[in-house]
């Protein structure tokens, strides 16, 4: 059982970095030493090969908690999809419950972590059924709601007198609206204002067979939104001023909504942020904690914020198998697109060797990707090429298993979902 960091290693309620005795510079700011050494540690393993740096995982995971400023962090399961990693943060102090991205998964989770809020609503029927029917996963998972609908999906599923109480959580919108730029944020709930959050949460608490326990706002316009992309110095001023004028709307707003459903029901936690919004959002009074992920292993999406830098701790890398001419070289697979707009930054980014560029024309391809630079005519069959995939979780979709590296070797091998056998979206 690997652990990420030690609990005297980081102080949580400072704003400072975690303090230790002088080291040598960490690996992963040396690309011309760490990732060699991950080619060395994982010569002997056919490609893809997908690999976790302990150390830089360590390091993103305190960083994590130095940003949250002492407010607990809910780790977002989305973003790992690896549960030995979920558990190892869920050891240490500072992180506690789990935010999962459906009922399904939460209910396997539930074998090991006793609190679990499944971050969207479900219409996974079966899954219902088997919560509704099971006092210890029903004392275990928070369901999230923002209708009424979904509540009578719930109810058409197991009526209330045949099932236990589900506990649930009301979503509030938390995009900006704001005139001429109009909706600033995700389509996620229809529940934007303080008395439309009230009037649903009074509704719930009268209604058989459910428990408020709980509110989530997610500011995606803010946690999800890079505001010093690279080679775009005009989007990120546009992003920088957005935020700095949304997150204090959200705040008051979310600030009203927060006590006008307090008014009738005892809340246990009130979740809000993301990654990339944990020092704002642990300054927002209103909130008890924060979810968090995406942060621990470092996708490339995060090159482009502003204000942290977390160590890309997760790659996977594919062989050259071609040489189709001398000016370029062809590797085997590659195309793992990351969701979202489709734009250059859903690319996976190659890191190693530098100097590798994609063919404008192929780019990122399902089984071969074209690559040229002055790297390219170096490159022969067998060498192997690392890349960056934009997001962090998604990666575990591609892996059936990660070899976790430390010391310029392979210590451990951590399935992920995919290689427990589970795919839940």
């Amino acid at each position: 059982m690997f652990e990420l960091v030690l609990a005297q290693e980081v102080d949580t309620t400072s704003a400072a970095r975690p303090t230790a005795k002088p080291t040598a510079p960490a690996p992963w700011t040396t690309p011309s030493r760490y990732w060699p050494a991950l080619s060395d540690a994982t010569a002997a393993l056919d490609a893809p090969v997908g690999a976790l740096h302990l150390g830089a995982m360590r390091h993103n995971a305190a960083d994590m908690l130095q940003r949250a400023h002492g407010k607990p962090i809910r780790v977002a399961s989305k973003s790992i999809r690896v549960r030995s990693v979920i558990e190892a943060l869920l050891r240490m102090p500072g992180y506690h419950g789990v935010l999962a991205y459906t009922l399904a998964e939460a209910i396997w989770l539930a074998d090991t972590i006793d609190d679990l809020v499944v971050g969207y609503p479900t219409a996974e029927r079966g899954s219902i059924r088997r919560l509704a029917t099971d006092p210890g996963l029903a004392s275990r998972i928070t369901l999230m709601v923002d209708s009424i609908a979904q509540l009578d999906l719930i109810d058409s599923v197991i009526a209330p007198s045949e099932r236990e109480p589900i506990r649930v959580a009301l979503e509030l919108d938390a995009s900006w609206n704001v005139p001429v730029l109009g909706h600033l944020g995700v389509r996620r709930s229809p529940v934007h204002e303080p008395a439309d959050a009230g009037a649903l949460a009074a509704y719930i608490v009268t209604r058989p067979g459910f428990r408020l326990v709980g509110m989530m706002a997610y500011e995606a316009q803010i946690a999800g939104v890079t505001n010093r992309p690279a080679g775009k110095p005009v989007d990120g001023a546009v992003n920088r001023w957005m935020q700095s004028r949304s997150m204090p709307e959200l705040v008051e707003r979310r600030t009203r909504a927060v006590a006008a459903v307090r008014e009738h029901a005892d809340l246990e936690f009130v979740n809000g942020g993301g990654t990339g919004s944990l020092e704002a959002t642990s300054a927002d009074p209103s909130v008890t904690e924060i979810a968090a992920g995406s942060g621990l292993f470092g996708g490339h999406l995060f090159d482009g914020y502003a204000h942290f830098t977390p160590a890309p701790a997760a790659a996977f890398a594919m062989d050259v198998v071609r040489r189709p001419s001398a000016r370029h070289a062809t590797i085997l697979g590659g195309g793992w697109i990351a969701s979202g707009p489709p734009a250059p930054d859903r690319l996976p980014r190659i890191v190693w060797p530098q100097g590798l560029e994609m063919m404008p024309r192929e780019a990122a391809g399902e089984v071969q990707t074209p690559v040229t630079g002055e790297a390219a005519t170096r490159l022969r069959p067998g060498d192997r090429v690392w890349f960056r995939h934009t997001k962090s979780g998604e990666l575990s979709e591609h892996l059936n298993e990660f070899q976790l590296v430390d010391d310029d070797r392979i210590v451990d091998v951590l399935p992920t979902y995919r290689g427990e056998g589970k795919v839940f979206l």
